[in-house]
């Protein structure tokens, strides 16, 4: 091969380099633009969310789900608690949480609202707004009403409360509690399950015991059950439950922000949730039937699936 032929080939080789390597360049831009236009990986789809083992709240999470992957996300559960799920918010990285769905104000979550409202978004909306928290006895002590009483009637308490997981809101209130009022008792953190059980062994056996519970929950309707009165308000009143994000929710999940913004329950609605929730084999079977009953409210939240369809 002569010099002139082997300068020509040695070009053509260039050549082709350069536009295989021009070609690439358009492909990944071509796959930027899709990525910028809106359309979100199975990734960007995934929402993250903290499930915490309390009734309402397994019920709440459950019917989330339902409504949101009817509408084309995929909903990841992680069972924490609430230092934990507060902590993984704060982090604001996307990777281990995104939304939870309890918070309650202004008393029992009030410690942890104070710690990472700067960093946390707490949305101002609530979706139930007569929570009620407090000590709770069975109604057949009909001797303890009040706080108070517990002074008196130490001993038959054995100067135990049964407590349920500890780092929640209400666990750290009872703990102020037992301190405001004086209290020679010991606060015994456990599960909500255990504590569940071991107030209906105690009611079983017409025994004294004293937990901290909350409206709503199901144990109401399956157990005689009173709340001891709170004479220096340690509880607060009227608790309103409140849904939190990380940062950057809002602008990443816009429609699942509003919808979330326009939820509302009432007694009724919680409930009867509660109770599909509660009698289904798998919660996510009773959430189902849930919501394919109720279409009309959960329309208001988030208009119906054709109007969610046409906004993507």
């Amino acid at each position: 091969m002569n010099f002139k032929n082997s300068k020509l080939l040695i070009l053509g080789i260039i050549l082709v380099m350069l536009l295989t390597a021009c070609g690439g360049g358009n492909s990944n831009n071509n796959e930027n633009s899709e990525s910028s236009s809106g359309n979100k990986s199975s990734k960007e789809k995934t929402i993250d969310m903290a499930q915490i083992n309390w009734a309402e709240n397994i019920a709440a999470t459950n019917m989330w789900k339902v409504i949101l992957e009817n509408r084309g996300y995929d909903v990841k559960f992680h069972s924490l608690n609430m230092g934990v799920i507060m902590k993984a918010l704060e982090k604001n990285d996307g990777k281990e949480l995104d939304v939870t769905l309890e918070v309650w104000l202004p008393v029992q979550d009030k410690q942890y609202y104070e710690k990472y409202k700067d960093d946390v978004f707490f949305a101002e909306t609530t979706w139930y707004d007569k929570a009620k928290v407090g000590l709770v006895v069975p109604s057949y002590m009909k001797k303890v009403d009040s706080i108070t009483d517990l002074k008196k009637y130490r001993e038959k308490f054995e100067g135990k409360i049964n407590g349920f997981e500890s780092g929640a809101g209400t666990m750290l209130v009872t703990e102020d509690m037992i301190k405001e009022y004086g209290l020679n008792y010991e606060l015994v953190p456990s599960s909500t399950p255990a504590m569940l059980g071991a107030l209906k062994e105690a009611i079983d056996n017409k025994e004294p015991i004293v937990v901290p519970l909350w409206k709503p929950h199901r144990a109401f309707a399956n157990m005689d059950l009173k709340f001891l009165k709170d004479p220096k308000k340690t509880y607060g009143e009227v608790e309103k439950i409140h849904f939190a994000a990380r940062e950057g929710f809002n602008k990443e999940f816009p429609e699942v922000a509003k919808w979330m913004k326009n939820w509302q329950m009432d007694d009724q609605s919680i409930g009867t949730l509660m109770s599909y929730v509660n009698k289904a084999e798998e919660p996510i079977e009773g959430a189902r039937k849930w919501v394919k009953e109720n279409q009309d409210l959960i329309n208001k939240w988030v208009g119906s699936k054709k109007e969610s369809d046409s906004s993507k």
